[in-house]
């Protein structure tokens, strides 16, 4: 179970009550190594207490022997609730939140889930996860990570590859929660790379098109061939610098025939879960 750190996969049942924790802790924090075993047995108390503890927040914070991304899934595990319609991110840091998702799931939270990949649709099944396709009603909350994000928490996403159904999916969400950690802050969305969607037919056309509005556009290769999306288009890497602002370039790329999906987020993400030495901490837009 990625979510569950090391050391707890030889205590299986510390391992089965690790989503308590997430319910009863803000933040928590390894200092020393035996630390961990004393935090699980935490978790324990309190899921042997129930309801009489619920809503319980010692205060713990993490530290570095924590991952810091499976801090920030754990924060934005405290934010789902039962019966919730959930957009599942991709990525690394989308992948702990799925897993500890799926251990809640195990131990009876229900919830249903829309993956924006079939990675992330691969994982979440693993756990039973039911998983739609089509929905008559706004998504209730998606949690993504995000490769850069700023203070207003526009973002830079899909380096993964997996940025237009990432984007459709926080598009379709009542909330959309990132997961980060503190070296994805940037002042301002003005450097590496910027993915770019692009239909594979023409794409060197609309890649020359690209290129007239200002940025150099490279296109994405895996095992010496393009890399293909879950959706069957390629990628062209754009490069970013400060001469652009996001929200123009953003338009001037919508309008370009032949890009499918970019991955400038710009007002999308609601709420930011960020982890670092000192813990995680809650960011809303400025």
């Amino acid at each position: 179970m990625a979510a569950a750190g090391r050391g707890a996969a030889s205590n299986p049942v510390d391992a089965k009550l690790l989503p308590k924790l997430a319910e009863s802790v803000e933040v928590v924090r390894f200092d020393q190594p035996s630390s961990f075993r004393h935090i699980l047995h935490h978790a324990q108390f309190v899921a042997y207490q129930g309801d009489a503890l619920r809503g319980c927040r010692p205060g713990l914070r993490f530290a570095a022997s924590m991952e810091p991304k499976q801090a920030a899934a754990l924060r934005a595990l405290e934010e789902v609730e039962d019966g919730m319609l959930l957009g599942l991110g991709s990525g690394s840091t989308a992948a702990y939140f799925i897993d500890a998702l799926g251990e809640r799931f195990r131990g009876g939270l229900r919830v249903t889930g829309v993956a924006t990949s079939k990675a992330s649709a691969e994982q979440a099944a693993a756990f039973g996860i039911p998983l739609l396709e089509h929905v008559d009603r706004p998504i209730d909350l998606t949690v993504d990570g995000a490769d850069q994000v700023d203070p207003a928490l526009n973002l830079v996403k899909g380096l993964g590859g997996a940025l237009l159904r990432e984007k459709v999916v926080a598009a379709a969400s009542n909330r959309m929660l990132v997961i980060a950690t503190e070296d994805k802050l940037v002042p301002r969305l003005d450097h590496g790379p910027l993915p770019v969607e692009v239909l594979p037919l023409l794409w060197e056309r609309t890649a020359a098109a690209i290129s007239a509005i200002g940025l150099k556009p490279v296109l994405r290769e895996a095992g010496g061939q393009p890399f293909v999306t879950d959706n069957g288009n390629l990628i062209l890497h754009c490069e970013l610098t400060g001469a652009l602002e996001p929200a123009p370039l953003g338009a001037a790329l919508d309008a370009i025939a032949g890009v499918i999906g970019h991955g400038l987020f710009l007002g999308l993400a609601t709420d930011a879960a960020i982890a670092g030495a000192d813990g995680v901490r809650m960011l809303r837009p400025e």
